[in-house]
C-alpha cells in the first residue's frame, strides 16, 4: 500500500484510484472532456465526483500530438475557475494539475490542488522540480520523448521498455535529490511512442512495479486503441476497458480516465476477485 501527502491530507492507495479527467481546452483530441465554460466544467466535476472519482485531473494546455504549447497566463486563465469550483464545493476532494509549467503549478497548489501531473517529467520547465519540492505536494511524473509538438515524429527505441525504466531510475534519484518525497510513475501511453512502444510496455507494464512506486496507467480512447481498431474516440469506451482491466491485473495503482463510472465498476470488480 502507498499513501500521498499533501498539505496535511493523506490519500492512500490500497486499492487501484481512479483519476478523472477534465479538459479547459478547446482541442482536447476527445470533445467531450471538453470544458471550455465553468458551467461546462461544473457539470462534469459533479458527475464524476458522484460517479466515485478519487482524484480530478484539470489541465488548461492540450497535450495531444502536434498541439502548441501556450503562455502560463493563458493556461492558469482556463484553470482558475474549474479549480476554485471544485476547490469550494468538494474541499475534501484531491485535485491534481495537469501542467508542464512551474508557474501554473504553483497557483493551482496554493488555490487548493494536492498533486502536480506533468508529462514532461520536469524536461520542459527547469524550475518544475524544485518548485514541486518547495509546494511539499506528490508529483506524477510521466515519460514522454520530445514535446507534444514534436513527439510523434518518429519516436525511436533501441528497448522501449527497459529505457523508460532508466529513465524513472534517475528522475527518482533526482526528486529525492531536491525533496520531493511522493512520486507516481506515469509511462506515457500515446506520448513519443508508436502503436507497437505503446503495447509493448503494456505487456510489460508489470515491470514498472519494480521502481516501488504507484503507476499510473492513462491510455483512455486514446489513438493506441482506436487507430489500431480503426473506430472513433467516442466509440473507444469498451476497448479502454479492457485494457483498464489489464492494467490492472500488471499492478496499476491509478487509472486516469474520462469515464469514472465504467472505470469504478472495473476497478471494483477487480479489487472483488482479488481480495
Amino acid at each position: 500500500m502507498y499513501q500521498l501527502h499533501s498539505g496535511g491530507s493523506i490519500l492512500k492507495v490500497d486499492k487501484p484510484l481512479v483519476m478523472g479527467v477534465i479538459n479547459c481546452t478547446p482541442d482536447s483530441f476527445y470533445s467531450s472532456s471538453r470544458a471550455t465554460s465553468l458551467e461546462k466544467a461544473k457539470e462534469l466535476a459533479d458527475q464524476m465526483i458522484l460517479d466515485g472519482a478519487d482524484i480530478i485531473d484539470i489541465g488548461g494546455s492540450s497535450s495531444k500530438p502536434g498541439s502548441i504549447e501556450i503562455s502560463a497566463a493563458e493556461e492558469i486563465n482556463r484553470v482558475k475557475d474549474t479549480v476554485r469550483y471544485i476547490t469550494t464545493s468538494y474541499p475534501e476532494k484531491w485535485i491534481s494539475i495537469d501542467t508542464t509549467q512551474a508557474e501554473v503549478a504553483k497557483f493551482a497548489i496554493e488555490a487548493g490542488c494536492k498533486i502536480v501531473n506533468d508529462i514532461s517529467g520536469g524536461e520542459m520547465d527547469k524550475e518544475m522540480l524544485h518548485t514541486v519540492a518547495s509546494l511539499k505536494v506528490p508529483y506524477i511524473c510521466m515519460h514522454m520523448q520530445g514535446t507534444p509538438s514534436n513527439m510523434q515524429i518518429n519516436p525511436t527505441y533501441q528497448d522501449v521498455v527497459s529505457e523508460i525504466i532508466e529513465f524513472f531510475q534517475q528522475k527518482i534519484k533526482t526528486l529525492e535529490e531536491v525533496g520531493v518525497s511522493d512520486c507516481i510513475i506515469d509511462p506515457g501511453f500515446g506520448f513519443g511512442k508508436t502503436l507497437e512502444h505503446n503495447y509493448t510496455l503494456l505487456h510489460h507494464f508489470e515491470r514498472f512495479n519494480t521502481l516501488q512506486r504507484p503507476v499510473l496507467a492513462g491510455f483512455s480512447r486514446k489513438s493506441m486503441i482506436y487507430k489500431f481498431l480503426q473506430i472513433s474516440p467516442e466509440e473507444s469506451l469498451n476497448a479502454t476497458t479492457v485494457l483498464n482491466t489489464i492494467a490492472l491485473t500488471k499492478g496499476a495503482s491509478i487509472l486516469r480516465v474520462h469515464d469514472v463510472k465504467e472505470a469504478k465498476q472495473t476497478v471494483d470488480l477487480f479489487y472483488k476477485t482479488i481480495s
